[in-house]
């Protein structure tokens, strides 16, 4: 290797260092203006949700989401245990669980979904080959 493609070589080299140094700097910026809007966002969140008196994440999904950040060593914070509802809210109803228990089904009384995922379009006409009815 001669001494001018080795300078050469070296030159080349710099560059890339330094263009990877610099984009490096520039990604470690944009995390950290990231981290900062999270950050500002979170508090905004818990001033109002301090302020209205409502937890908006329930237990189960809280704790989901705590234990995967704590098995990838990401900081968890504590938050107190919320207070149980003094009660349904005006606007919420109560939710029958059982409400569809008696809807009894023939088979064939549904359709079928195609091979991808689509149910065929409702529609009295046989003859609509466009939407491919026939084809389910």
């Amino acid at each position: 290797m001669t001494s001018e493609a080795f300078a050469r070589f070296r030159a080349d080299l710099s560059a890339a260092v330094t263009r990877g140094r610099r984009a490096a700097a520039a990604a470690g910026a944009r995390n950290a203006e990231a981290r900062d809007r999270s950050r500002d966002l979170a508090e905004g969140l818990k001033a109002t949700r301090s302020a209205s008196g409502r937890d908006t994440t329930s237990p189960d999904l809280r704790k989901a989401a705590n234990g995967f950040r704590e098995e990838r060593g990401l900081p968890v914070e504590r938050l107190p245990e919320p207070a149980p509802p003094a009660g349904p809210a005006e606007t919420e109803m109560p939710i029958d669980a059982k409400a569809n228990a008696e809807t009894r089904t023939t088979p064939g009384s549904r359709p079928v979904a195609g091979p991808r995922g689509q149910l065929p379009r409702a529609g009295d006409d046989d003859e609509d080959f466009s939407q491919g009815q026939i084809l389910y």
